[in-house]
């Protein structure tokens, strides 16, 4: 299954990364729209197919391609998922579009393998639905409140003028995906010199439980995305008081074209090349 992406600027370019060396994920090429753009330049120094006229100048290029992961903008991509409906390719969308069904990988993903294209929500979802989902699975959970803390340098001008929308998307997450009753989600852009890595605070109501049974699911969440994401961590262990639970998690990036603090982008990244992983296993199951 060739994968190509469309965005040649931060985020694009690491996934170009990511995927040029992945063991296993075929990565036909790149679209941006930018001649100048680093991103191209690092692709042509890849020797991965590279062009500056956009999606259906890669897709005319690279005709294989059946899935694309759009890293551009939410307007971008709403002409872009024209394009690819009417060729019949899949998508990842990175952007805050939300055309499609949102996903957090290794919770919900399985259950939309057919849908024509998947949306990856926000970096606040990718770092704490995981979490609600393994509680949820062990306990009733009548309300989760989030807090994502990221550098200031690492939100990008979309994030910026898309804080409602980042919040509304993240608090429903946790609810649709993560199995809370009510959710609430917030943002808070820190400006700290040198920048802060990702933290996220999750705070869990929680009906009869057993303390034993939602740390064991706590970390069996913190496991498996340290499997595709290794700067994924516990900041410490879970603190309980009486019918509620207190979880915090940073992240920092792997450094692969993003800087290390820029955790909040890089598990957006990295959660779009898990779900290539999962849709060419499952294809090659069925």
């Amino acid at each position: 299954m060739q994968i190509g992406i469309v965005g040649s600027g931060a985020i694009g370019t690491d996934l170009l990364v990511k995927l040029a060396r992945h063991e296993t994920l075929d990565l036909a090429g790149i679209a941006g729209i930018d001649p100048a753009s680093p991103g191209l330049a690092r692709a042509r120094a890849l020797g991965v197919t590279s062009t500056a006229d956009g999606l259906a100048d890669l897709l005319d290029r690279e005709p294989a391609i059946r899935l694309i992961l759009d890293a551009t903008s939410a307007a971008a991509h709403r002409l872009h998922a024209e394009v690819l409906a009417e060729r019949g390719i899949a998508c990842v969308d990175l952007t805050p579009a939300g055309i499609g069904p949102a996903v957090v990988p290794d919770v919900n993903l399985t259950a939309h393998l057919d849908a024509r294209e998947v949306n990856l929500v926000t970096c606040g979802a990718q770092a704490t639905v995981p979490i609600v989902a393994a509680v949820a699975e062990v306990a009733a959970v009548p309300y989760a409140e989030i807090v994502s803390t990221v550098a200031s340098r690492s939100a990008g001008p979309g994030t910026r003028s898309n804080i409602d929308e980042f919040t509304t998307a993240t608090a429903q997450s946790l609810v649709d995906i993560g199995g809370a009753e009510r959710g609430k989600a917030l943002i808070v852009l820190n400006p700290a010199d040198p920048p802060i890595t990702m933290r996220n605070a999750i705070h869990l109501l929680l009906g009869t439980h057993d303390r034993d049974e939602v740390t064991g699911a706590i970390d069996g969440a913190v496991a498996r995305m340290r499997r595709f994401v290794p700067g994924y961590r516990l900041a410490a262990a879970p603190a309980f008081e009486e019918d509620r639970v207190t979880v915090v998690v940073t992240v920092v990036g792997a450094g692969d074209h993003l800087p290390p603090y820029a955790g909040n982008l890089d598990i957006m990244t990295s959660a779009a090349v898990r779900v290539c992983e999962i849709v060419v296993r499952e294809r090659q199951l069925s």
